[in-house]
C-alpha cells in the first residue's frame, strides 16, 4: 500500500509537469518542483522570463492556480517563481530556442541554428554539449543529426548527477521532429581533475627574505651610537697626525743612508770576486816553469 502511494505521487508530478511546459512555452521553463507544507501545496517554477509566467497584473498565475486546484486536486496551490542568470547552461532552455527557431524558419537553417547554439554554451563556460536532431530533415527520409563539442561524460556517476538533459519536440509541415539536448556545465568536479601545488622553495625564500629585514632594521640604530662617538675620535686623529709626519721624514733620512751602505758593500763583493778570477788564472804558470827547469837539468 506504501508503494502505491509513491508511485502515485511521482505520476500526480509529472503529470504537473507536463502541464505546465505546454501552458509556458514561450517562457524559457527549466524545471518545477513540488513541496508539501503545513500551509499547502508549493509548485516553484524555475524561467529565464519570469514576466511571462506572472502576465498583465498576475492574471496568468491566477488562471493556473485554479486549473491546478480542478485538475489535480491541489489544496491552495502556491506559485513561486525562480529566475535563471545565465539560462545558455541549461539543457531544458536551450532545447526550447531550437524547437522555436525550427518552427519559426523551418529545416533549411536547421545546421545553422546547432552550431551556433553550440558557439553560444561553450562561450558560457560550459565543459561540453551534444544536441542531436531527429526527423524529416532535410528531406523526406528520417535522419539524426548529432551536433557536439567540448568534453561530455557519457557514463558514470557523473553522468547522471553532474550533465543536464533535455527532450523538446517541434511541430512542422512535414513532421514532427526530435531535439535532445545534453550539456555539462563548468561548475561538475570531476575525479581526474588534479590541481597542482606550489614548491615549497618559494615559501622559504620569503622566510629568508623577511629575517635579513629584521637584522637591517636591528643595526640601525648602532649607526646613530657611531656618529655620536665621532666628535671623541676626531680630536685623537688631529694629535696623531703631527706624530706620523716625525715618523715619515725619519724614515726618508734614513733612506739614503741604507743606500751609501748597500752600494759600498756592493763594491767590496765585485773587488773580492775579481781577485779570486786572477789567482785562478796565475796558476797554471807556476807548472810550466817547472816544466822548464826540470829541461835544464837533464
Amino acid at each position: 500500500m506504501i508503494e502505491r502511494k509513491f508511485v502515485s505521487q511521482n505520476i500526480r508530478e509529472y503529470q504537473i509537469k507536463s502541464f505546465l511546459f505546454n501552458e509556458l512555452t514561450r517562457a524559457g521553463l527549466a524545471d518545477v518542483k513540488l513541496q508539501r507544507t503545513p500551509l499547502g501545496d508549493k509548485v516553484v517554477v524555475i524561467a529565464s522570463r519570469p514576466g511571462l509566467v506572472v502576465g498583465k497584473g498576475g492574471s496568468n498565475i491566477k488562471r493556473l492556480t485554479k486549473e491546478l486546484e480542478k485538475k489535480f486536486g491541489l489544496e491552495t496551490p502556491q506559485i513561486e517563481i525562480e529566475e535563471i542568470k545565465d539560462y545558455r547552461t541549461n539543457a531544458a532552455i536551450t532545447a526550447e530556442m531550437i524547437a522555436n527557431s525550427l518552427e519559426r524558419f523551418g529545416t533549411q537553417r536547421f545546421k545553422g541554428v546547432g552550431h551556433k547554439t553550440l558557439q553560444s554554451v561553450m562561450d558560457a563556460g560550459a565543459l561540453g554539449i551534444e544536441i542531436t536532431i531527429s526527423g524529416r530533415v532535410p528531406s523526406s527520409r528520417a535522419k539524426t543529426w548529432r551536433f557536439y563539442q567540448g568534453y561530455l561524460k557519457k557514463c558514470g556517476d557523473i553522468s547522471i548527477s553532474g550533465v543536464d538533459k533535455a527532450h523538446q519536440i517541434a511541430v512542422l509541415k512535414t513532421g514532427v521532429v526530435g531535439i535532445s539536448v545534453t550539456i555539462m556545465p563548468g561548475d561538475t568536479k570531476l575525479p581526474d581533475k588534479i590541481e597542482l601545488l606550489d614548491e615549497p622553495q618559494t615559501v622559504v625564500e620569503e622566510i629568508e627574505e623577511k629575517a635579513s629585514e629584521k637584522k637591517e632594521v636591528k643595526k640601525a640604530p648602532a649607526k646613530k651610537k657611531e656618529e655620536k662617538a665621532t666628535p671623541k675620535k676626531e680630536k685623537e686623529v688631529a694629535e696623531e697626525k703631527p706624530k706620523a709626519k716625525k715618523k715619515e721624514e725619519t724614515k726618508k733620512e734614513e733612506e739614503p743612508k741604507k743606500k751609501k751602505v748597500a752600494k759600498k758593500t756592493s763594491t767590496k763583493k765585485k773587488e773580492e770576486k775579481a781577485s779570486e778570477k786572477k789567482e785562478v788564472k796565475k796558476a797554471p804558470t807556476k807548472k810550466k816553469a817547472t816544466k822548464k827547469k826540470k829541461s835544464e837539468d837533464k
